[in-house]
């Protein structure tokens, strides 16, 4: 049974990086997680180690890659997991290719995860914040939605796109006590940097850590009911990267 005031979050890309920095730093704080990825097994290890810390944790396998079944899966997830007051729209995926040079398949791929997945993550969780009258959606964007870097042009269209939806989200949604932030971190130092569809070779020890950018979702989170930080741009000392 969980108490009326305790709070409850669902994170996407939990697996890893921020989300998994993101999930236990609110354990640390005592908000139960939801934990959303592709890999079972590896949501299951953080989940042993949030429930470690005393709070409540579940692991949600679900392909957000496959837009046409994102909104049910959370519809799904939120009625399991129920009370859901704060959802981390995290999952993404990095792309470098100049514009002329990126294959159609490549750009709908980046939006569709970056842009579209995010668009059914809360359309399938603001019914149940409705309900609730309350709630805090954190949207992790990019600086390079603000300011677009060189090859990474489907990815700093996606990012900039997520931010235009967070506002837009926001003007809709504070008349039900919904609270939306859009997180813009710099260079920060994720397995992002590891995959095939990633090539930039950066310093990776000048970049943010996870646990930098989740100290300030939190931060975000745990703002007073009546309060909302619209937008978080968060850089490396080092710069621009």
């Amino acid at each position: 049974m969980t108490s009326q005031n305790q709070r409850r979050a669902l994170i996407t890309g939990a697996s890893s990086g921020i989300g998994k920095a993101t999930a236990l730093a609110f354990a640390s704080s005592g908000i139960d997680v939801a934990l959303v990825s592709r890999s079972q097994d590896k949501l299951e290890a953080i989940a042993s180690l949030v429930q470690d810390t005393g709070v409540q944790a579940k692991a949600y396998a679900l392909d957000l890659a496959k837009i046409e079944q994102v909104k049910a899966g959370i519809e799904a997830i939120a009625a399991d997991f129920a009370g859901i007051d704060i959802l981390v729209n995290n999952a993404g995926m990095g792309y470098t290719n100049p514009i002329d040079a990126t294959p159609l398949s490549d750009w709908q791929q980046v939006i569709d995860l970056n842009l579209t997945s995010v668009f059914q993550c809360i359309q399938g969780i603001l019914p149940a914040m409705r309900r609730q009258k309350r709630g805090t959606i954190i949207n992790v964007s990019s600086v390079a939605g603000q300011q677009p870097f060189p090859t990474w042009g489907a990815y700093n269209v996606s990012k900039a796109g997520l931010i235009a939806l967070s506002k837009t989200l926001a003007a809709e949604e504070r008349q039900n006590g919904i609270r939306v932030v859009t997180m813009c971190p710099g260079a920060v130092n994720t397995p992002l940097w590891d995959t095939d569809t990633v090539q930039m070779d950066l310093n990776r020890s000048a970049m943010l850590t996870p646990e930098i950018v989740a100290q300030l979702i939190l931060h975000a989170v745990l703002m007073p009911e009546q309060a909302v930080i619209e937008s978080i741009t968060l850089m490396p000392n080092a710069g621009t990267l």
